[in-house]
């Protein structure tokens, strides 16, 4: 088997409302774009969102999402914090803080129930080291 592209399909009541939420506050830009589903770019990472209720979802399983997290590992998680929070007023759900297993990040909430996780790696406490398969992430 040979993958050829692999990405997230975000599920949605308001595609197009969805689609604006990652194109004005991450910067994606669309590749393909209708009414029941947006393909969107951020380099080269992939994303897209579909109309929970096209007739391509089997039945039964447009349900709103639930225990979804979407992340986005940066270079600059305090410049995107910034930016999001301070400049677009965007309301934190977990706050800009450290984590003994190697991240500095923050979540907000995205449209229709996913959370967005933005990710820094910074180098892991003595307990955590150990468990990085080829050592400590990059900070």
């Amino acid at each position: 088997m040979t993958v050829t592209s692999c990405y997230p399909v975000l599920m949605s009541d308001d595609v197009a409302a969805t689609a604006r939420f990652y194109r004005e506050e991450l910067g994606f830009q669309a590749t393909f774009e209708s009414d029941w589903y947006v393909s969107l770019r951020l380099g080269e990472w992939e994303l897209a969102v579909l109309d929970r209720g096209h007739d391509t979802i089997p039945a039964g399983y447009g349900a709103a999402a639930a225990g979804v997290l979407l992340n986005l590992e940066v270079d600059d998680v305090d410049a995107v914090h910034a930016r999001l929070v301070g400049e677009r007023g965007l309301e934190p759900v977990l706050a800009l803080r450290d984590e003994a297993f190697g991240q500095r990040h923050f979540i907000v909430a995205a449209p229709d129930g996913v959370l967005l996780d933005v990710i820094q790696p910074i180098p892991p406490s003595a307990e955590f080291l150990a468990a990085y398969a080829a050592g400590a992430p990059e900070g």
